[in-house]
């Protein structure tokens, strides 16, 4: 493989070791994003795979008719190479629309798609709006009982809200909110521990959703798990067990994982630039321009596991092999000057090209969730900072500890106050 990688235009001959542990990707984006659209890399584990960094090649690549989703054209994974306890299986592995291509993927895509029409997302509003100014409330009381005046944005606001969505979508249990979000964050989010941890953790969260999905079928209502239960039951042959408890693990991630991190990368967008919030709060640009521009500039996913391509592919100049785990580089193309221009690192919410970005992914895999992680993220922010309009980060932006992961952009915890000294 590397001498295919390494044959792009300046391209350099070493792979780029990924770090397990994270952190900002916009440094090593760049860096990487110099030397070509494509990069070599290593996965934890020893595993050779590229990434894709440039924006007009990520997305030639996400709408490939050669590029596939499902594992069995990732031969490394079957063959031995790849030992069984590696811990990126949980992603080549898992059995849901996320990892189906063609004809499985549009029904099981199909089964779901309904619930997240522009039509059926909209009719969550009253819902979303109740339940942000619950959470202000909360925020609100947990800042007035710190001693000074710090409450935590991420645990207070920006988990809750979109954790309780899907989960009254999913019909789940506000019993099991809790643990269902650290074993997801740690299943699927981290990507520094062991694969004894990742191991275990997946095995309870299949066990709860398997749960969760028991008590429906005991008790069927008007949520999204009910529904699927429904479809399959139906007809036998639509959705399996495997498949029911992927499609409802996927829901269950991408539905407050990427939310959480678009509202909690905007508010910090924000404060660290008061002339774009003042934009917003004057009129001057709605909070969809914002929620667009942080997607670009410091989206929720930076590189995201896996792609195969089917055949040799030529991507950006580069040939990527047949079979090769590809990385998205969400992160990286949200910055890519030679599509947002000169001047990419700087967040402006009124960029003419903020709109086109490719978070919410392309092509036939592109985020269903998408009107709903709108929807939520417009609402929260404007409702946050209408109501606390001083609201201003607790400690300095470089002291944020990041998430450790390389998968996820976004931080372990957001101190804030809501009244600025």
């Amino acid at each position: 493989m590397s001498s295919h990688i390494s044959s792009a235009p300046h391209a350099s001959d070493t792979p780029h070791v990924i770090d397990p542990a994270g952190g900002c990707p916009h440094a090593l984006n760049a860096r990487l994003r110099a030397q070509g659209a494509v990069a070599e890399v290593v996965l934890p584990g020893a595993v050779p795979g590229a990434v894709v960094l440039g924006h007009d090649a990520l997305k030639e690549f996400l709408a490939h008719p050669d590029v596939a989703k499902d594992a069995r054209h990732f031969p490394s994974l079957h063959d031995g190479t790849i030992p069984a306890d590696w811990p990126l299986r949980v992603f080549a592995n898992a059995q849901g629309m996320h990892t189906a291509d063609d004809a499985d993927h549009r029904r099981l895509r199909s089964l779901v798609g309904k619930a997240f029409t522009a039509r059926q997302v909209e009719r969550l509003r009253p819902r979303v709006e109740e339940l942000t100014a619950g959470l202000l409330d909360d925020l609100g009381r947990a800042a007035a009982g710190s001693p000074d005046g710090v409450a935590d944005l991420y645990a207070h606001f920006a988990l809750p809200l979109p954790m309780n969505v899907i989960c009254e979508l999913l019909g789940v249990d506000p019993a099991h909110r809790g643990r269902l979000h650290h074993l997801t964050n740690t299943v699927i989010i981290a990507t520094d521990i062991t694969p004894a941890e990742k191991m275990a953790a997946l095995q309870e969260l299949v066990a709860l959703i398997g749960t969760i999905a028991a008590a429906r079928r005991e008790t069927p209502g008007e949520d999204l798990t009910s529904g699927l239960i429904a479809a399959r039951e139906d007809d036998g042959d639509r959705l399996s067990e495997a498949e029911l408890i992927g499609t409802m693990r996927l829901m269950l991630v991408a539905g407050h994982e990427t939310t959480l991190n678009l509202i909690t990368n905007a508010v910090r967008a924000l404060c660290a630039h008061r002339d774009q919030l003042a934009l917003v709060l004057e009129g001057k640009a709605g909070w969809s321009d914002v929620v667009d521009e942080t997607l670009r500039w410091d989206g929720p996913v930076s590189w995201f596991p896996f792609r195969y391509p089917t055949r040799d592919l030529t991507v950006g100049g580069t040939v990527i092999p047949q079979g090769t785990p590809v990385l998205a580089g969400y992160t990286a193309a949200g910055r890519d000057e030679a599509f947002h221009g000169p001047d990419a690192d700087r967040f402006d919410i009124t960029r003419p090209t903020a709109a086109r970005h490719l978070s919410f992914g392309h092509g036939a895999h592109y985020c269903m969730g998408a009107p709903l992680a709108r929807l939520e993220a417009t609402i929260a922010l404007e409702r946050l900072f209408t109501r606390f309009p001083d609201l201003d980060l607790a400690v300095p932006e470089a002291e944020l500890p990041h998430q450790r992961s390389f998968i996820s952009n976004n931080l372990q915890s957001l101190p804030v106050r809501l009244v600025r000294q």
